[in-house]
């Protein structure tokens, strides 16, 4: 039996014998940087079926999303132009900026942990671009088109009637998708009900919005009827940022090129390891599958998606010829050159550590966020003054922000009794999601100051219920 050095021996000498050509090409370009078109085999399987099921969901979820109300406020809104951000219910307003640059850390911190030890998993099974292409337009063009080898004789066939009508199906339906996409993601960013009254009103009077329609949906159908694998492999910036993020020990789409080289055509009743060849058999169906046009068993590349794709493939042709499973699986390089399992490196455990503390101080300043943010500040310009009966007075602005669905009756009360507030006008009620703003005095008495500042408290009541209490600084003289 061979050694583990021997094996890893084998293992680099097989590697080194792998075509290597394949990374000064691009698969999709010729060598007159012409485009060379994927059609991509229907495939099936279990990791097609998984990947399935989940895509409905996450469909579901994605166009279901704007109907969904907590607490009468959408699910999801990110309405940039009036700068309300609304988050499973709870609206975040400008003074929470601080919340959302901490949730976008710990969200690409989270991409690159992932990354590092799954590799691009999230491009393969949740990221739109895949989502949508290979579980909605590709499977469109398969229903009119046929499988590949249809669609590849109906691209150099010549233009009949029937090529026609099948063309024209296939990109209105394309065109169509693409336009109720548009919508929907116009529906996150204004509103349901918003939306709803653009559609149901006269055209006249949104003539902006249907035209910031109509270019969305032509830049949604130009994706995906015609950049289509191109985004992932050229455009999209996670794609590119994959090969610093990747290392030997990350968890890929991964061909096991020690149990599989040297390739060679399958023989009924030939014993492959006495001939000296590997499990391969050269039937290049994991290369006819692949949505982005590579050959997987050229080791890891920017352009796989992992999708899984060339797994089922691979795992239909072994069963047929009685060979095990799993000749292109999820490993690492480190797990198929020296047959180890999986093991948490440095690298993984710092990336969770600084993940778990960024998600910690998040979950935390949300969980904490008040529903109403006071600001009480001294008027710009102004000093303090004294009056007849000896105390001193300060001048001061207020804005009381309500980040809640309901309207506040608000009365501003000084926590320390030595303190007199009074209002400038009366106080009205702050309506829902609004902002109300002030001024108000602070009286105190001389003989208590012993600072140039002296802390002072407001406490900020909703009715008889105190929901805030603010911190402010008096100014006064300062006795020798």
């Amino acid at each position: 039996m061979n050694t583990l050095e021997d094996r890893i021996e084998e293992a680099k000498r097989k590697k080194e014998l792998m075509n290597e050509s394949f990374r000064d090409t691009l698969s999709t370009v010729d060598s007159q940087g012409n485009r060379v078109w994927v059609f991509a085999k229907k495939i099936s399987g279990k990791y097609f079926k998984a990947r399935s099921i989940l895509s409905v969901f996450l469909l579901a979820f994605l166009f279901g999303g704007p109907f969904i109300k907590i607490g009468g406020e959408p699910l999801l809104m990110i309405n940039v132009i009036e700068r309300k951000f609304v988050l499973l219910g709870q609206i975040f307003w400008p003074q929470d900026f601080h919340l959302f640059v901490l949730a976008m850390i710990s969200f690409i911190v989270f991409i690159i942990l992932f990354t590092v030890v799954y590799g691009r998993i999230f491009c393969g099974w949740v990221c739109p671009q895949t989502i949508f292409m290979e579980m909605v337009f590709r499977k469109i063009e398969y229903w009119i088109e046929g499988d590949w080898t249809s669609q590849k004789k109906l691209k150099t066939d010549p233009w009949t009637n029937q090529k026609i009508i099948k063309k024209f199906s296939k990109h209105s339906i394309f065109f169509f998708i693409s336009f109720l996409i548009a919508n929907t993601f116009l529906a996150y960013i204004i509103g349901i009900e918003n939306l709803w009254e653009i559609i149901s009103d006269k055209p006249e009077n949104h003539v902006m919005g249907l035209l910031s329609i109509t270019v969305f949906s032509i830049a949604f159908y130009f994706v995906f009827a015609r950049l289509r694998e191109q985004v992932c492999t050229t455009i999209c910036p996670y794609g590119r940022l994959q090969g610093v993020m990747l290392d030997k020990n990350s968890i890929v789409v991964a061909y096991d090129y020690v149990r599989g080289e040297g390739r060679a055509k399958f023989r009924k009743g030939e014993d492959r390891a006495e001939s000296g060849k590997g499990d391969c058999i050269d039937c290049k169906q994991c290369v006819h599958v692949c949505p982005t046009g590579i050959d997987i068993r050229n080791g890891t590349q920017l352009e796989c998606v992992n999708c899984t794709a060339c797994i089922d493939a691979c795992d239909e042709m072994m069963d047929g010829v009685g060979l095990p499973q799993g000749l292109i699986r999820y490993a690492s390089e480190d797990m198929i050159q020296t047959g180890r399992p999986f093991r948490f490196t440095n690298r993984i455990i710092a990336y969770t550590t600084v993940l778990a503390l960024l998600v910690g101080l998040t979950s935390f300043l949300m969980a904490s966020r008040t529903e109403v943010e006071t600001l009480v500040l001294r008027t710009p310009g102004t000093t303090y003054r004294l009056q007849e009966d000896g105390t001193y007075q300060n001048l001061y602005n207020f804005k009381i922000i309500n980040k809640t669905n309901r309207d506040l009756n608000i009365r501003l009360v000084s926590r320390n009794p030595e303190f007199k507030l009074q209002l400038i006008g009366e106080m009205q009620i702050v309506k829902a999601q609004s902002a109300s703003e002030g001024a108000l005095f602070l009286f105190y008495p001389g003989d208590k100051i012993k600072h140039l500042k002296t802390e002072a408290e407001i406490d900020i009541y909703d009715g008889d219920k105190l929901i805030e209490i603010v911190e402010t600084n008096f100014l006064g003289p300062v006795k020798k």
